[in-house]
């Protein structure tokens, strides 16, 4: 699996492998049942701390996303339907405020950003 690590950015190591997993998940790219890697080779393969990727795996178990079988490792769980849309429309916020906050800066009015959502909507 591939992951990509920053050191430069704001946002925690943990916080950027929880992400990209997630993502993994809701695109469908890691499925039901699939094998993620061992905390401990994450972290050796990301040179990591063990801690780090332990964290991760926690916050993504918590959020029901794996589940982690003691002595057989960590698995993407059942997908339930209403956490996938939650997520889904989390992300949609977070890319939606960001479009607001440029549309602000740029003097764009609120009517030009709904015809732009409206046309990229019907493709």
């Amino acid at each position: 699996m591939e992951l990509y690590i920053s050191n430069t950015g704001q946002e925690p190591i943990y916080a950027q492998i929880t992400r990209q997993i997630k993502d993994k998940i809701l695109s469908g790219e890691l499925k039901e049942g699939d094998a993620l890697p061992s905390i401990r080779l994450l972290a050796k393969e990301l040179r990591i701390s063990v801690i780090t990727t332990k964290r991760a795996y926690e916050d993504l178990e918590a959020a029901g996303f794996i589940v982690t079988m003691p002595g057989k490792g960590s698995f993407v769980a059942p997908q339930n339907p209403a956490l996938h849309r939650e997520e889904s429309l989390k992300q949609v916020e977070s890319h939606l405020q960001e479009a607001v906050d440029a549309a602000r800066r740029g003097g764009i009015t609120l009517a030009e950003v709904s015809e732009t959502l409206q046309l990229l909507w019907e493709g």
